[in-house]
């Protein structure tokens, strides 16, 4: 009979070996999977409008509410022009309006008198024809000083330069008291939204098309930007002339409002299309530096080395690329 003991110690050794034992959950057929290939390259930020809010009369800057980095509404006041001229000429206006006003009132009066006597036969009908043409005239010399009032008054409120259109002001080259002429330049803005340009190396021209999903890296010129993605775009449109032996492309991006215009990121983007071999992360594991994957064989599990290279994202989940070890077929163990 076997002392406790040591049974005791047979019972030990073969539990550590069922706990040392692995689990497994389910099986993945290797299967060559299409990816593609992806390039980084440097996209710019441009504001698809880019409206300069120019001044509609000549004059003096008076006032500026707005300065660069402000967000603007269509319509909204940016600045005031004043020319003092104006204020002039509608005084001049008014006291032209007052002499024409008293004449006219003076060739009513004679019109007047003259009606009387034309009915007594006293004067005749040129005399009446004589003074009611002076009154025609000066009512429409009294009317043509009312319309040139009124355009001067309109030329006065066309000096509120307001913004074209909504969006973010990027410069002000102009200040207050500065002196400007009709159609100068008081404010640029950007509006329309934003969008990616990018320039990619001709070579790549056949490899892109419209349509194609692209990802945009956080903001900052790293490596780890694009890799930390969390921006996703899509390649709306690709210009048909290469310029310099570069190949002009346009990423709509949501979420670009944050970001400076002119500002640069990295952009990942699909340039073509590659086959390769690629299980899920969690068939790989690692111990010692190196690399293992097990395999379903006729005789057991059998755990294989493999390089593994990076990871994809599939329709099926991400996937970790293995470029030796495996070949189309196996069987891999999944824990």
């Amino acid at each position: 009979m076997m002392s406790k003991p040591i049974g005791r110690l047979a019972a030990f050794f073969g539990l550590a070996a069922l706990i040392a034992l692995p689990a497994w959950s389910a099986e993945f057929i290797v299967e060559p999977v299409t990816v593609p290939v992806m390039k980084s390259v440097f996209g710019q930020v441009q504001s698809r409008d880019l409206i300069p809010a120019r001044a509609r009369i000549g004059g003096t800057i008076v006032e500026i509410t707005v300065e660069e980095g402000d967000q603007v509404e269509t319509g909204a006041v940016i600045a005031r022009v004043v020319d003092d001229k104006l204020a002039l000429s509608i005084d001049a206006l008014d006291a032209r309006m007052k002499a024409v006003s008293a004449q006219l009132d003076n060739a009513g009066v004679n019109l007047d008198r003259a009606e009387q006597l034309f009915a007594r036969g006293t004067i005749a009908k040129s005399r009446l024809d004589e003074l009611q043409t002076q009154v025609d005239v000066l009512t429409n010399e009294a009317s043509a000083i009312e319309a040139d009032r009124a355009v001067i008054v309109q030329q006065m409120s066309e000096g509120d330069v307001t913004a074209p259109e909504s969006g973010r002001v990027l410069a002000v080259p102009l200040t207050e008291g500065s002196v400007v002429l009709p159609g100068e330049t008081v404010a640029r803005i950007a509006g329309g939204g934003y969008f990616l340009r990018l320039l990619l190396p001709e070579r790549h021209a056949a490899g892109i098309s419209e349509g194609d999903d692209v990802l945009v890296g956080q903001r900052g010129l790293t490596a780890q930007s694009t890799a930390a993605a969390e921006l996703k775009g899509r390649l709306a449109k690709v210009y048909p002339e290469i310029e310099n032996g570069r190949v002009v492309a346009d990423v709509e991006v949501e979420g670009l409002g944050d970001f400076f215009v002119g500002e640069r990121t990295l952009v990942s983007i699909p340039i073509g299309e590659r086959t390769i071999i690629a299980v899920p992360p969690e068939a790989v594991t690692t111990r010692h530096g190196v690399d293992y994957v097990t395999i379903l064989t006729d005789a057991a599990p059998t755990e294989v080395s493999v390089v593994p290279g990076q990871t994809h994202r599939t329709d099926a989940g991400p996937r970790v690329e293995i470029l030796t070890g495996l070949k189309p077929g196996d069987t891999i163990v999944l824990p």
